[in-house]
């Protein structure tokens, strides 16, 4: 497939062909849901439903209009649904398949059965009609993943179903990643100051027109949030950083960090 420019950065950016607006920043909702078996240097608590309504609702506020979960984020996909689902029409939804987490320990299923029951759940607790955007929650077998599993022809059948709008790979290696530009409308790839190892396949999958998402941009708390948001916020290629927390004043501290690389005036997102 022929490359196409990179996209400039005062363009808005959009999830693959789904015309989706995507934020420079969009918020990760693991914090909400799980606690254990985490690789944050520091230990939290796991908020109670007040605090985690007026976090989302303030995240959306804030502009952080990518939301992304996962079925293996314990108590994040309900608590989404049940904070946020009336203001639907207002953010970009992404989950994940492949995981679950129960009783501190995450298990792997990438069957056409597992999958399938896991998306159906997703829309149950989500509250939702259609999911925006399905990664791949990847064990790290990328290869083996895509090769040898059922798990990209169930996504694209929920997308031909309009159940889905676009498809992607949340993996961990660079040659997973490469894999996935053959059916992926989005990666999302870890990317920050101390891996830059994605980097070329970043630049080539914006080439080819998908969507690139970011995790780990702070690299799991370990970097300061300013330095680390303008680096991956000033590739071109990448759409879209993911940042979590529990505190709504930092978070808006990310947002002005976001803000100061890519300007709203400029005609970007966020």
């Amino acid at each position: 497939m022929p490359s196409k420019p990179l996209p400039d950065s005062r363009w808005p950016r959009r999830l693959g062909n789904t015309g989706l607006p995507l934020p420079a920043l969009g918020f990760g909702a693991f914090k909400i849901g799980r606690n254990q078996g985490t690789k944050y240097p520091v230990g939290f608590e796991l908020p109670d439903d007040a605090a985690v309504d007026r976090l989302l609702n303030g995240v959306l506020d804030l502009g952080l209009t990518l939301i992304d979960t996962a079925p293996a984020y314990g108590l994040s996909e309900e608590r989404i649904g049940r904070s946020i689902a009336r203001r639907r029409d207002e953010f970009v939804l992404s989950t994940k398949v492949g995981e679950t987490f129960d009783d501190g320990v995450s298990r792997y299923d990438y069957s056409a059965a597992a999958v399938r029951a896991s998306l159906e759940r997703s829309l149950q607790r989500l509250r939702t009609d259609v999911l925006d955007l399905v990664f791949i929650h990847s064990n790290g077998d990328d290869l083996t993943i895509q090769q040898q599993t059922d798990v990209v022809d169930v996504l694209q059948d929920f997308r031909r179903r309009g159940l889905i709008r676009a498809i992607g790979l949340s993996g961990k290696t660079v040659a997973g990643a490469e894999l996935a530009l053959e059916w992926a409308d989005a990666l999302m790839v870890e990317y920050h100051l101390h891996d830059r190892s994605h980097e070329a396949v970043i630049e080539t999958a914006a080439g080819r027109g998908l969507s690139v998402v970011v995790k780990k941009a702070l690299a799991s708390g370990r970097l300061p949030a300013r330095e680390a948001i303008a680096f991956v916020l000033r590739n071109p290629a990448v759409d879209c950083a993911v940042v979590g927390g529990l505190d709504l004043e930092h978070l808006r501290e990310n947002a002005c960090s976001a803000r100061s690389v890519r300007s709203p005036e400029n005609g970007d997102q966020m």
